[in-house]
């Protein structure tokens, strides 16, 4: 029996949201193996089905990303599994959009549903991570107009602003000196 979580937030707010990623890689697998619809369990949605005639649970934590492990151990405990049983979607934006990497255990990488899952079950889980890269920085920049005025200016990373360059920091001043050698009395 394996239990396949999906990271996300709750709410129409959230829906589309790319950190939801976890929690519409879920949907497409209870979709694409025609489980049940989810129903209220375990602090989150939850669903039964088989894949490739093995019994997998399906949840959604309604409990917000920051809190996922409440929902993620109760069903563990519940059902008597091991982390090594857990697979957990997530959204994951230090890896390219689209690329897809799994593996047991391991840190939250500042992840804090991973966190949330850490502190509740232990580290030992399956992650699945999807990439969404990181979203388009942007560098605070300023420009002087005719006035003086010092407006805000945003441009994409990687673009050079034409603020003049900043002023070194003055040196620091020397350690003083000590009156002279100690001498034992």
């Amino acid at each position: 029996m394996l239990l396949l979580v999906g990271l996300g937030n709750p709410g129409p707010s959230y829906a589309r949201n790319r950190h939801n990623v976890g929690f519409m890689a879920l949907d497409r697998v209870v979709e694409r193996h025609s489980f049940p619809s989810f129903r209220k369990r375990f602090h989150g949605l939850f669903a039964e089905g088989k894949v490739d005639r093995r019994r997998v649970m399906a949840l959604k934590p309604l409990t917000y990303m920051n809190d996922s492990g409440r929902a993620v151990g109760e069903a563990v405990r519940f059902h008597r599994l091991s982390p090594a049983d857990v697979f957990v979607l997530h959204d994951e934006i230090d890896l390219a959009p689209g690329k897809v990497r799994v593996k047991q255990g391991g840190g939250s990488a500042g992840h804090n549903g991973l966190r949330s899952i850490d502190s509740d079950i232990g580290p030992d889980f399956w992650r699945v991570r999807s990439g969404l890269g990181r979203p388009v920085l942007l560098a605070r920049t300023a420009a002087r107009d005719d006035l003086g005025v010092v407006p805000e200016v945003f441009l994409p990373v990687g673009e050079r602003a034409r603020a003049p360059p900043r002023q070194p920091k003055p040196p620091r001043p020397a350690a003083r000196a000590t009156a002279g050698p100690i001498s034992p009395p």
